[in-house]
């Protein structure tokens, strides 16, 4: 079995792409050590692959935000959402926006497909 594993693809290497930051109205120390702390929870889960993080502000609306959200949805990439206003955008049709708590900010929210 391990002779096999030489031939297995190696991961990426791990990469956040942001979008929507300078908008967004969030601090560069907020946007900095959100980013470290997702950085860190997805290596410690073991994930070095494409994934992205979406600073978004309900009281300014992107509509380019939004039709980005659908697209990535569409991906197999972890999605995050930084709600930076009053709640999070409505999430695409058969997806879900999980909170994740495990941040002290509570405004940190994964894009998840909805169990039917």
């Amino acid at each position: 079995m391990k002779f096999l594993e030489l031939f297995k693809p190696k991961p990426a290497h791990l990469t956040i792409e942001s979008y929507g930051q300078t908008s967004s109205g969030a601090s560069e120390q907020q946007v900095q050590s959100t980013i470290q702390w997702l950085l860190a929870s997805l290596m410690a889960a073991g994930y070095f692959g494409n994934s992205h993080i979406i600073w978004y502000n309900i009281d300014n609306p992107d509509p380019s935000l939004e039709r980005l959200i659908k697209k990535l949805a569409k991906g197999r990439e972890p999605v995050f959402l930084y709600r930076c206003g009053g709640r999070a955008p409505s999430p695409p049709n058969g997806h879900c926006w999980r909170m994740m708590d495990e941040h002290p900010s509570m405004r940190i929210y994964q894009l998840e497909v909805r169990d039917s």
